[in-house]
């Protein structure tokens, strides 16, 4: 059955491009009325825009955060700074709005963490504490602020704008090695992602959980 969301608000915090931009055309796309305010308008790293923000905002019946920017690198190497300004970013800013968001009843909040939490890399440990600490935050939320529903999707490898800065050889060819690693023979693209935050929004009896969209990388040898 088509998902039918005419007469819903919907808020993407990230979509300007790669999964919050998906995420914002799907919701459009079953008909709800999408809000995608850029930094200038909603800065999720700063306390005061976000309070302002939603000062002026009508409740929302969802509210989905993909934005982030995190810098990578093993935390020797890592200044702490930079590890901050992450943990700033894509944890406290979703904290943030999460705190603020006038959300109503039977709605829900979104985080987009990412399956490092699951599969530590030696060479991206904040990134995988930070999405486990999202996706505990979820869980914890679920309880607090029920009965809004929050929940977390958390997805493997994504052909994103992320990877725009790269050679085009070097990216096809992780892209390529990685494809042929998942039992899923292929990387994601943004619409996968967009699919799970559209049906774990819009799922009555979903809440606390978190969804994994990573084409079978956390089993993957």
């Amino acid at each position: 059955m088509p998902i039918d969301l005419n007469g819903t608000r919907v808020l993407v915090v990230g979509a300007s491009g790669g999964i919050g931009r998906a995420t914002a055309d799907a919701f459009a796309a079953a008909g709800a009325e999408v809000a995608r305010p850029g930094r200038n308008a909603l800065d999720f790293t700063d306390d005061a825009s976000v309070e302002a923000y939603f000062a002026n905002a009508s409740p929302f019946d969802h509210v989905v955060i993909s934005a982030a920017q995190t810098k990578t690198g093993p935390v020797g190497a890592l200044a702490l700074a930079d590890a901050q300004a992450a943990m700033n970013s894509k944890f406290f800013g979703a904290y943030r709005i999460a705190k603020s968001a006038t959300i109503k009843d039977g709605g829900s909040i979104t985080f987009v963490s990412g399956f490092l939490s699951q599969r530590p890399s030696a060479t991206s440990v904040l990134q995988g504490a930070i999405n486990a600490a999202l996706e505990a935050l979820a869980r914890g939320l679920a309880l607090e602020r029920a009965p809004i529903r929050v929940n977390t999707v958390s997805p493997g490898l994504i052909d994103t704008p992320l990877y725009a800065k790269m050679d085009d050889a070097a990216r096809q060819a992780m892209f390529d090695k990685t494809a042929a690693r998942l039992p899923a023979r292929r990387v994601g693209q943004p619409v996968d992602i967009a699919q799970a935050i559209l049906f774990v929004a819009t799922n009555p009896f979903v809440s606390g959980s978190t969804v994994t969209v990573d084409g079978g990388g956390t089993i993957a040898n």
